[in-house]
Order: C-alpha cells, then sequence, then structure tokens
C-alpha cells in the first residue's frame, strides 16, 4: 500500500509514518515548510518529502507511484479548507483520513492493544516515560512518541509486541475515534477552546472517551476536575495524599506523571511498585522537556498555564542557592491568548527576569485580533509585571541571554512551536554550539 502524509512534519503525523515505513508500506509526504521532524524522517530513510503542498507536487508522486490512501493532518485543513492535496485526491479516487483511522487499521491488522495517554499537559512526557518503563523491563512494544528522545526512536512497530503505547490527543476530538484497552489521564485542564467552546464540553469529551476505555488511571485532582462527584467505574484514582518521594526527578508534576505510569504499568504486567519506581528514578527526560542545550541554558514546551508552573516548578529544582532565573516565554497562538489573558497572573512566580515574545502564530481564526506582548504582561500580578518586558528574537535579546549566563543566571525558555521560525530553534543556533 502506497501512503501519502500531508502535513508529515508534525509532531502526530510525522511518527506515524514512520511506524507505516518500518511496516513495509510505501511512504511519501508534504509539509509547507522544512523543520527538525522533517530531517528525523529523511534520516530514517523517509526520502520522499515535498515542501511546498502544491497539485503539482503530489500529481508528480502520484503518476510515479500511485496513491491509495491520503492521511492528512488537522492543522492542514484549519488553515486551509480548500487544500490542493485533498482536492487533488478527492479528484483521483484516492481514499482520504487523519490519523486516526489510518492507526486504527494498523491496531486491526497487527491485533495490537492500545495505551492511550490523554490530558491537556503532560502527554508527551507520559508516554515517553512508558515507553522507557516498558523496554527497561524488557517488554517488546510498539509506540508513537511525538518528541525525540536519547532511548527510543519517535516511532517503533515492534511485530512481537502486544501493545501499542499512543499520544491520544483532544485536539480535534481525535481522541474519540479510539477504544484503548488502557488509559492514563496525565492532566486535565481547559485548552483547544475553539474546538470545545465551553468548559463543559471539554470535560464531557474526556469522560466520553474514559469510557471507551477498559481501564483508566488518573489522579484525584483530575478525577474531581473531570467527574466533580463519583468517577466512573472503570477508572482507578490515585490518592492526592500518596507518597510520590520515592521517584527521585526533578519537578513535582515529573514525579506524579511517572507514579501515574508505574502504577498502571503495575496493574498490566503485576510488577512490583518497587522495581517500577527505581526505573522511572533514572527517566531521561526528552528533548524539549527542560532540555539543556547549552549550560545554564534550558527549552521547555508549555503552552497552557498549567505547564508553565510545571515548568516553573522544575526550575526551581535544578536552581543552585543565590542563582537567579531568567524565563523566555514564547506563547503557542495568539487564539488562545484570548483565552488566557486573565489565567497568566503569578504563573511566572519565582523568575527574577521576564522575556516576553510575540505568540508562536499556526492555526489561527483570522477575525481574531493579535493581542501584543505589552498587553498580556499587563494582566500579570505586580510582582511579575515589573519584571517582565516584551521582547523580540533579535541581537539585543541575544546579548541579554549572553549577559544571564555569563552571570552565571539560570536561562529558561517556555518554547512554543519548533519550526524554522520558533524561538527554540532560534535559541539551538545561537547558543547550542557553547554546550
Amino acid at each position: 500500500m502506497n501512503i501519502y502524509f500531508s502535513g508529515i512534519g508534525g509532531s502526530g503525523i510525522g511518527p506515524l509514518a514512520d511506524i507505516v515505513h518500518q511496516i513495509g508500506y510505501q511512504v511519501f509526504g508534504s509539509d509547507k515548510q522544512d523543520s527538525g521532524y522533517i530531517d528525523y524522517l529523511r534520516e530514517h530513510g523517509i526520502s520522499e518529502i515535498h515542501i511546498g503542498q502544491s497539485v503539482e507536487q503530489i500529481a508528480e508522486v502520484h503518476a510515479k507511484t500511485p496513491i491509495d490512501w491520503l492521511v492528512y493532518s488537522s492543522a492542514v485543513t484549519m488553515e486551509n479548507p480548500d487544500s490542493p492535496e485533498l482536492k487533488f485526491a478527492r479528484e483521483n479516487g484516492i481514499k482520504i483520513s487523519k490519523r486516526d483511522e489510518l492507526l486504527n487499521f494498523i491496531l486491526k491488522e497487527k491485533n495490537l492493544d492500545l495505551i492511550a495517554i490523554a490530558g491537556t499537559h503532560g502527554k508527551t512526557t507520559t508516554v515517553a516515560m512508558t515507553v522507557w518503563l516498558m523496554k527497561n523491563l524488557g517488554l517488546p512494544i510498539s509506540y508513537l512518541l511525538a518528541a525525540k528522545t536519547s532511548f527510543a526512536k519517535m516511532g517503533e512497530y515492534n511485530p512481537e509486541s502486544k501493545y501499542f503505547i499512543y499520544e491520544a490527543d483532544e485536539f480535534d476530538r481525535n481522541f474519540l475515534h479510539f477504544s484503548p484497552k488502557v488509559t492514563m489521564i496525565s492532566g486535565v485542564g481547559y485548552d483547544h477552546q475553539e474546538i470545545f467552546p465551553t468548559l463543559d464540553d471539554y470535560k464531557s469529551a474526556f469522560r466520553e472517551f474514559v469510557s471507551q476505555s477498559e481501564k483508566a488511571f488518573l489522579w484525584q485532582l483530575d478525577a474531581e476536575f473531570l467527574y466533580e462527584k463519583n468517577s466512573a467505574e472503570n477508572v482507578t484514582v490515585i490518592p492526592e495524599s500518596t507518597d510520590i518521594s520515592d521517584v527521585k526527578l526533578a519537578g513535582k508534576f515529573n514525579r506524579r506523571d511517572a507514579f501515574l505510569v508505574a502504577q498502571t504499568v503495575a496493574k498490566i504486567t503485576g510488577e512490583p511498585m518497587e522495581k517500577l519506581i527505581k526505573i522511572m528514578s533514572d527517566f531521561p527526560g526528552l528533548g524539549k522537556r527542560m532540555e539543556k542545550i547549552a549550560p545554564n541554558l534550558y527549552v521547555n514546551y508549555a503552552h497552557t498555564p498549567e505547564k508553565l508552573i510545571a515548568g516553573m516548578s522544575a526550575a526551581s529544582e535544578i536552581l543552585s542557592p543565590n542563582q537567579k532565573l531568567a524565563v523566555i516565554y514564547e506563547p503557542l497562538t495568539n487564539r488562545r491568548q484570548h483565552y488566557f489573558l486573565d489565567s497568566y497572573k503569578n504563573v511566572f512566580s519565582g523568575a527574577d527576569k521576564l522575556y516576553w515574545l510575540p505568540s508562536y502564530l499556526a492555526r489561527e481564526d483570522k477575525n481574531l485580533r493579535i493581542i501584543t506582548p505589552d498587553e498580556l504582561i499587563n494582566h500579570l500580578d505586580e510582582p511579575t509585571k515589573k519584571i517582565a518586558e516584551s521582547s523580540e528574537m533579535n541581537d539585543e535579546l541575544r546579548q541579554k541571554i549572553s549577559t544571564h549566563l555569563e552571570n552565571g543566571d539560570l536561562v529558561v525558555a517556555m518554547i512554543a512551536g519548533g519550526g524554522n521560525d520558533s524561538l527554540d530553534h532560534w535559541l539551538r543556533q545561537k547558543f547550542s554550539a557553547n554546550n
């Protein structure tokens, strides 16, 4: 079968393309821009990737090797409902779907049970932790991992595996297309307001997803957030009073995610918690999650107030005595800022300096005005407002960061996207050579 991925550079689509390639299908793809994800795919044998998403490009591929199935990223239709590639596929009788239909096809064809990780925040870290733990137990697994790590590929198919580990994203209600054997909820807040117009709608979608799972595991606070009273019968709730001090990882939220994974895997495998906690304490982390790219310079993917708080918590544990903390913040999407405007308040508490960049734009509503950094800063509480300033990715910011590093300060960048126009890419260009 010949499969074409439109938006192949996406964190959900790219690893799936890699898995399909490993299974033995012919894989092609396109994206609007180059990225680290695309570089990764090319390094792993997927060479037929086009930058630009034109009719001419897909027509050339189809003429040489007839495409059987076009899988597209949700971002493709959100940014352009009249996508040339989708139009070409319809006109040429090519099967079209999002990633969920293809993944369900693979699960059924390969007789795999789904272990799904869902949540507003912490999903990718929790998937990585699950992969880490299962690999260290010597269990054959297949998985899709939307981040780079030192211990696993981003996508892997093992023909001997029983389980497929997957980040079940609520965006575009993707997770509702699955019926997992086991589900973990890594943390729930409120996000993707363009898909879920009310908080009740958001909670309802999560409850529906959990109801489709044979078993689900989550922390007490998340259970109370979703269910308010009694949770469903298929849900195992971890009490907030649980002692997680034996998990030796930086950051409270990392320790919670690690314990959630250990608890779930203990139920699946029968392995003792003491053994699993010891393995989890050696978890080496993953790309863009408090990742050190130069001495005292870290990048951390964070796009909701909850994730920012988690990032600040981890930073506080890295800080040396008397060391100052400088934070650079790149919000992810302008549309989110219209909902988060009054939610930031003191999320950057503990920072000595805050540099606020313009929002990284993606899947935007063109009818929404762009909220500036200065306006967002004005919605912080007074102590944080005094240390914050609007900034740009330019030589002035580079010099300020250099000065912080020369002074021995800890610099943490709360990053958004990973494209060539992102803060993450800019920092790696300017500073990672110092590492």
